[in-house]
């Protein structure tokens, strides 16, 4: 059965690869993106693009109320590709604010528009020092402080408004460190690595399967736990999309 899905942050590394996914399996994608650049390539992978702010509440909630989505699915960030450690410190800050105040009006958006399900995209190395590797409920980090506090608190708001936020079954997709086309590295990190494309892999599955709730999405590695992720989603970290 297809749905309609509304893709925010369709042009991202994890959207680009995500896209022509929930296309090939026969659901409507409407992708949003920042910039007009981004409308050609996206229509090219398969969605119905979408110029849109997310901090402009009353312009988002127009387009996904129009979209019509059963399934919202949350991939935004705003982090330079190369990871330039330059440019980290304000593209955290952005970032920590797209995770609090563009989640809140992206979930408006969604309730709005009628949608049953949304996905959202979150980081698997926030846990607060304690036994390894960590499960779905152990506590975050919630007492770090600088950056890591700022980056915290901007997960911690996201988290919180994708679970909290009924009647939206909220579920929350903790990647660990991305690799792979579109990302900054082609290796995988040392700690708890994911491909691109079985990033995007685990938000197909979410559309429709595993109940609401928290999802370790990495390899397999010391530091997270993903047993829950293959046994409700199906998931695997072997999946890869065609060359």
């Amino acid at each position: 059965m297809g749905y309609r899905i509304f893709l925010a942050g369709a042009s991202g590394a994890i959207g680009r690869r995500l896209t022509p996914l929930l296309h090939s399996a026969g659901h409507y994608v409407c992708g949003s993106t920042r910039s007009k650049a981004n409308v050609d390539a996206l229509r090219s992978l398969g969605a119905d693009p979408i110029v849109v702010d997310v901090f402009d509440a009353s312009a988002l909630s127009r387009v996904v109320v129009s979209a019509r989505p059963d399934v919202v699915i949350h991939q935004l960030t705003d982090l330079p590709k190369d990871l330039n450690p330059r440019e980290m410190g304000a593209a955290i800050v952005r970032t920590a604010r797209i995770r609090s105040e563009g989640t809140r009006n992206l979930v408006r958006a969604a309730i709005a528009a009628g949608a049953r399900r949304l996905v959202a995209q979150s980081i698997a190395w926030a846990y607060a020092p304690g036994a390894e590797p960590h499960v779905e409920t152990d506590p975050l980090d919630a007492g770090a402080e600088g950056e890591s506090g700022i980056n915290l608190q901007g997960v911690i708001a996201l988290e919180d408004l994708t679970l909290k936020s009924q009647p939206l079954e909220g579920v929350v997709l903790r990647y660990g460190q991305l690799y792979g086309p579109g990302t900054a590295s082609d290796r995988p990190s040392n700690s708890a690595p994911i491909h691109v494309d079985a990033a995007a892999y685990a938000a197909l599955l979410a559309i429709d399967r595993g109940d609401p709730g928290i999802y370790n999405i990495a390899q397999s590695n010391r530091y997270v736990a993903t047993e829950k992720a293959r046994a409700q989603l199906g998931w695997t970290s072997d999946f890869r999309l065609p060359a």
